[in-house]
């Protein structure tokens, strides 16, 4: 239900996506009040059987639904400028499992803002089981996310993303240790505006801050903050043998 109910929502904010363009005014309309209604319903469900409570927290959840919109189609953006593969938005929208990622974490952290407990969740753990890509709700990402291909990719809770970041496959910004005592402090990395960081990479810790304009290579293992423009990479020996030799 909850999974189905982020899908819509989508939907209706980006009519690509559905077997038909053919919507009018009214119409959006009817969606839109659907999709609120059900919204309550399902906080009835997971939160509380409070009416006035849930209405309100379903008014403030569509209320912000335009700056989420906004910011989602600051990642739209990012991905037609940044990925030479891409053709269209039509086929971004359509077809990449990194946009669908970044939608279903913008919902969710919506709710997160508005303290609801478990939907969050469930909208992004249902947006990894689609894609392979884990944004923790709570994470806190500017405008402009790239994720290209993004399998494996995996965002931490208290994970701060500045704007015009480029991820790729693999990438773990994560926690150096499992303490279930830390669970209230920032253990994640601070990633800066207009970073890149390839696919492999691993950035631990709390502390760990990457400045800005900074390359982080692929397989990078890394503990450790780095200032602005820096560029950090693995280097690995690779032999050929021929067969003769």
């Amino acid at each position: 239900m909850i999974a189905n109910w982020a899908q819509s929502l989508l939907n209706l904010i980006f009519p690509e996506r559905g077997a038909s363009t053919n919507y009018n005014q009214d119409v959006l309309k009817g969606v839109f009040f659907e999709l609120k209604e059900e919204l309550q319903l399902i906080l009835k469900s997971t939160k509380s059987p409070n009416k006035a409570l849930n209405k309100g927290i379903a008014d403030a959840f569509f209320d912000r639904l335009p700056e989420v919109y906004r910011k989602l189609n600051t990642d739209l953006v990012s991905l037609v400028d940044g990925d030479p593969a891409a053709q269209s938005e039509f086929e971004i929208i359509r077809c990449y499992p990194g946009f669908f990622a970044v939608a279903m974490y913008r919902f969710a952290h919506e709710l997160h803002l508005l303290e609801v407990p478990h939907i969050p969740r469930i909208i992004t753990e249902y947006a990894h089981t689609v894609t392979g890509i884990d944004i923790h709700p709570a994470a806190e990402i500017g405008e402009y996310l790239y994720i290209d291909h993004g399998t494996g990719l995996v965002i931490g809770e208290t994970t701060i993303i500045g704007s015009h970041v480029k991820l790729y496959q693999g990438v773990t910004l994560g926690a150096l240790s499992v303490d279930k005592s830390k669970s209230n402090t920032k253990r994640h990395p601070t990633i800066g505006n207009h970073v890149i960081i390839y696919s492999g990479a691993t950035i631990l810790g709390g502390e760990t801050v990457i400045g800005d304009h900074s390359v982080i290579g692929g397989n990078v293992w890394l503990t450790v903050s780095v200032p602005e423009g820096s560029t950090v990479y693995h280097q690995v020996e690779i032999k050929i043998k021929e067969k003769n030799s």
